[in-house]
């Protein structure tokens, strides 16, 4: 299955990613959330499933300097890097399959803009929130965003899931705190709108399995 993940998205990736359906300009949402988590540039930032994501040149803008960014597509990563130049020295990159990735370290931030909603089969929802879990430091932040329920049924070839705030909040990562939820209408490239919903989860201080 990892294989099979890697070549799909490295395949999705083969033209670039400004024209595909995930693609933004400016990670807006994403930005306004750590703003108003009051995110310390200083503390450690894993965007899983960022690809070639202009988060984390936004982060790095910003003054990051603990940044991680993991994908399975190396292509993907690539594209990213590339378009960084010399500051892409500035990060972590990890090309692996998320739901087979063993965390060497934890993070104060877990960053998932539209991984959670491609996992449609219950061990790999459970997958995910045990490597959730090991990656995210007690007290930590899980920002999280999906296909809201009115959202599409299909993405990139392949089925999701579509969520509102509590079960997007339950499923990823329960026993957090619901911090935040909001709605996002994102418009694609194509001209089209999907709505996201984006829940952020603290961590208990005292839950550190």
């Amino acid at each position: 299955m990892t294989t099979e993940r890697a070549t799909h998205w490295d395949n999705a990736y083969a033209n670039g990613d400004t024209t595909r359906s995930w693609y933004q300009p400016s990670p807006t949402t994403s930005l306004r959330l750590l703003e108003e988590a009051a995110i310390s540039p200083a503390v450690g930032l894993i965007d899983v499933g960022g690809g070639a994501s202009t988060l984390v040149d936004a982060l790095l803008v910003r003054g990051h300097t603990d940044l991680t960014v993991l994908d399975v597509s190396a292509h993907g990563l690539d594209l990213a890097r590339d378009r960084l130049r010399s500051r892409a020295d500035s990060v972590t990159w990890i090309v692996t399959d998320l739901l087979s990735w063993v965390p060497t370290r934890r993070y104060a931030v877990w960053h998932d803009r539209a991984v959670f909603h491609f996992l449609t089969d219950p061990v790999e929802t459970e997958r995910y929130r045990s490597v959730l879990s090991e990656a995210l430091e007690p007290g930590g932040l899980a920002m999280v965003g999906a296909f809201a329920t009115d959202g599409p049924t299909h993405c990139s070839g392949l089925e999701v899931a579509r969520y509102d705030g509590p079960t997007l909040a339950e499923q990823a990562a329960p026993g957090c705190d619901v911090v935040t939820e909001l709605r996002e209408e994102h418009h694609t490239p194509s001209g089209g709108v999907q709505p996201f919903t984006w829940v952020v989860l603290r961590r208990p201080v005292g839950h550190a399995e």
